[in-house]
């Protein structure tokens, strides 16, 4: 039960993909639930409520680290989608369309928040830079990484019309954070004391989001014309760039001299995405695309892949190094 209390949200989305299969036809578009209306409701309560719990002052605690914020941003917002495209290079011809979207989409995503500095306390490291490269990484990933996504496809040889995009963005994303951040000044003691509570809330729109994009995937067809060899092939594909990525930002943390408790923080902010933000985005930028869902796949088998390993580094930090 303690195992299950921790893990909720793993096993939710195993729920959420286990739910869009057996029961499509309620969220997808047109269904029941109104999955087109409510997914853009649900976006905006997740920014509102992360303006809501943002806390100005933690960045200002940890905004002088300027080594350790460079190589963060830089890795996060530069090296990884340049190593994505690398392995999209070599291997991208033998993936479905769709999935060859997901990775790239999912190399251009910010960096986790809640993980990233939970990871970096763990170890002992440098948590207010954490929290001031997460939190930075996921402001510029509001415009960066839609920026990213649609040069990425116009190179693939496929469009995708910014216009519409950057204005959702602004409306569902920006405007709700904005407003967040201006009631925070009346709201702070009652958001502080309920961020667990927020964060669940959050999580479980979410789980929504996933099943909606999972069962118009269903409802279109997508997994029966590739096949269930799809998904080991996903999941081969994230091992390989997860593998990579550590080992290179390992070399650039070395190179860089940092001390242990900026290499923690370093390591944990650059090789993480986040799914929280990423399901959202994907939403707003693929709109009702059918192959949403093959889309979202390596960003949720990465999810769970750097939880796990960098579970067992914080642990045993800093013999990683």
């Amino acid at each position: 039960m303690c195992w299950l209390r921790r893990n909720w949200f793993l096993v939710g989305l195993v729920a959420a993909v286990g739910l869009a299969w057996l029961f499509p036809a309620a969220g997808a578009r047109g269904g029941l639930l109104r999955s087109e209306i409510t997914i853009r409701a649900g976006v905006m309560v997740i920014y509102f409520l992360q303006g809501l719990t943002l806390a100005l002052d933690a960045l200002r605690h940890g905004a002088l680290r300027w080594r350790l914020h460079v190589l963060v941003q830089t890795w996060t917002f530069l090296l990884f989608p340049l190593a994505g495209l690398l392995l999209d290079r070599v291997a991208g011809a033998s993936l479905p369309p769709d999935l060859r979207t997901g990775f790239l989409f999912l190399c251009v995503l910010p960096t986790t928040i809640s993980t990233a500095i939970v990871f970096t306390s763990v170890a002992g490291g440098n948590v207010a830079g954490a929290i001031f490269n997460a939190t930075l990484s996921n402001l510029l990933g509001i415009a960066v990484t839609p920026l990213w996504t649609g040069w990425l496809m116009r190179a693939g040889g496929r469009t995708l019309p910014l216009g519409p995009v950057i204005l959702e963005i602004v409306l569902l994303l920006l405007v709700p954070l904005a407003a967040g951040q201006a009631l925070r000044p009346w709201l702070r003691r009652w958001a502080d004391a309920r961020k667990p509570r927020l964060a669940g809330v959050n999580s479980g729109i979410v789980l929504f989001i996933v099943y909606a994009a999972f069962a118009n995937s269903v409802e279109a067809g997508v997994w029966e014309r590739y096949g269930a060899h799809l998904m080991l092939l996903a999941l081969a594909g994230v091992v390989l760039l997860f593998a990579f990525v550590m080992g290179a930002v390992l070399v650039t943390i070395r190179a860089a001299r940092l001390d242990d408790a900026d290499a923690s923080a370093a390591l944990f902010c650059a090789s993480q995405k986040t799914l929280a933000a990423g399901v959202p985005m994907a939403q707003l930028i693929f709109g009702a695309h059918p192959g949403l869902g093959l889309i979202l796949l390596p960003v949720m088998l990465y999810h769970p892949l750097q939880l796990m390993v960098h579970g067992m580094m914080a642990m045993r930090w800093p013999r990683p190094l």
